[in-house]
């Protein structure tokens, strides 16, 4: 199984457009070692020609022209994504798809009934799309067991499974949660039982996840935020990361904690806040996430289970 990252930041993308933090900041002016990355989105395949797409960020054009095999060049119109599954309904994980409106072949979106609602509501992308190019949709069970495949991903099988989280400020029911706003997904090679743990947006080890998790070979989960309190003690907000819906890398129950508990050969952050000092590349944050054999993604980075 191939996993390629398309981006590794959270919103906004690293350096974020208006912010001067320490890391957008010093990124800019080459004083500090960083990396710059777009907004989160991987991809995977098995046979390395039909991909499926995870989320659609704000810079999708710009990853597909920085990974050839996205558009392959088949045919006069040709894309290597045969399916696009969506975690949540964020803007950062959604508004890509109004970039994949041309051409006559309908997109095939992979998404929980809580999701399509909000895409076709609060912020109606889906219908949007609808007028050009269209869309198929296929829901997508939330339970851990049911898995699904995507038409033209050859040997690949999906499970998802529902998150705590908030739905997005513009959501209907942003004050009301409900199982599917956000999922995990367990992404498996049928051939080879290779598997990859996929939750970008990860608010805590919820009772239900460890049987899932521990299955994987490689764990890709939340790396938005260092501390709990990061962007109040910046003074950029005043709701702490596990409040979000994100759970932080330190501290006790924090990420480092949590992924010390299982043994897959690979352990990787993604969907990282510019403000967050593991962006830099020779920060203590970052030696400790070293030290525990976690690794921090980075756009175009490869995975091969």
């Amino acid at each position: 199984m191939h996993i390629h990252v398309l981006g590794a930041a959270a919103g906004g993308g690293f350096p974020q457009w208006n912010c001067n933090c320490h890391n957008c900041d010093g990124l800019r002016k080459g004083t500090i070692k960083a990396t710059k990355r777009t907004q989160s989105s991987i991809c995977v395949s098995s046979d390395g020609i039909n991909w499926v797409l995870f989320n659609a960020s704000p810079d999708l054009l710009q990853q597909i022209q920085e990974f050839k095999p996205l558009q392959p060049g088949r045919a006069v119109r040709d894309s290597g994504i045969v399916g696009i599954v969506l975690i949540d309904a964020q803007i950062d994980h959604t508004t890509g798809l109004l970039m994949l409106r041309e051409g006559q072949v309908k997109r095939e979106i992979y998404c929980t009934d809580m999701v399509y609602q909000d895409l076709t509501t609060g912020n109606p992308l889906l219908n949007i799309l609808g007028h050009y190019c269209g869309i198929n949709h296929h829901e997508v069970a939330t339970d851990g067991a049911t898995s699904f495949e995507v038409a033209g991903a050859a040997n690949l099988r999906f499970t998802a499974v529902a998150l705590k989280s908030a739905a997005p400020p513009y959501s209907p029911h942003r004050n009301d949660p409900h199982p599917g706003d956000t999922i995990g997904v367990l992404i498996e090679e049928i051939s080879t039982g290779k598997k990859c743990w996929y939750s970008p947006g990860l608010g805590e080890i919820e009772p239900h996840l460890p049987a899932l998790m521990i299955q994987a070979d490689c764990i890709m989960v939340d790396g938005t935020f260092w501390t709990n309190t990061e962007m109040i003690d910046m003074g950029l907000m005043t709701k702490t990361a596990r409040s979000i819906g994100h759970n932080p890398q330190s501290g006790e129950g924090g990420m480092i904690e949590k992924l010390n508990e299982f043994d897959a050969s690979r352990k990787v952050l993604i969907h990282i806040n510019n403000t967050n000092p593991i962006l830099r590349e020779d920060s203590a944050e970052r030696a400790e996430l070293t030290k525990h054999g976690i690794e921090v993604a980075y756009d175009g980075m490869d995975i091969i289970l």
